[in-house]
């Protein structure tokens, strides 16, 4: 049988429309369009933030990130969709390798290098959720032991910061 008519046995059975959905995702997939994770917002002004968390009774959730870091690319694949679409906190990101200016959660200028090494974070990637006041609630997240349960972890952390303001 010719190509042809395989063409347009499959186009009269109503085959073309998938055809062609199938090749639209295949040329978006090949130009690079597909969705990336959201990025994490990168901490700037700590005590600006804090305000806010004040005002909405928010904890905020910190991810102390590295560049190459592969495990931290993996905690940001969960966090970024968790920042996009959560009420319950606000979310940063702080880069232990850079000297980014940061004003801290008391208003004096630092970096993040400065403020990661005031804080004594050492490994990557690092989650901390804080209070308001820009004090640590709970145990940090260090790692990434179980990604499966990464994004329950970080869960299970606003809930406790949650409690401990009521």
């Amino acid at each position: 049988m010719p190509t042809t008519d395989v063409v347009r046995r499959s186009a009269a059975s109503g085959f073309a429309p998938m055809v062609r959905g199938l090749l639209a995702i295949l040329a978006c997939t090949s130009l690079g369009l597909s969705a990336a994770p959201p990025a994490l917002p990168q901490a700037r002004d700590l005590a600006a933030d804090a305000r806010l968390m004040e005002a909405d009774g928010l904890p905020m959730v910190v991810l102390y990130s590295q560049a190459g870091c592969h495990y931290c690319e993996q905690a940001r694949d969960y966090l970024g969709p968790m920042a996009q679409s959560s009420t319950r906190a606000l979310f940063r990101q702080i880069d232990l390798d850079s000297d980014a200016p940061l004003t801290d959660f008391a208003g004096r200028p630092s970096t993040h290098r400065e403020f990661t090494r005031a804080h004594e974070v050492r490994f990557t990637p690092t989650v901390v959720i804080y209070d308001a006041r820009g004090r640590p609630v709970g145990e940090p997240i260090v790692g990434m032991t179980l990604p499966d349960f990464y994004a329950q972890y970080v869960d299970n952390a606003i809930d406790a910061a949650h409690e401990k303001n009521r």
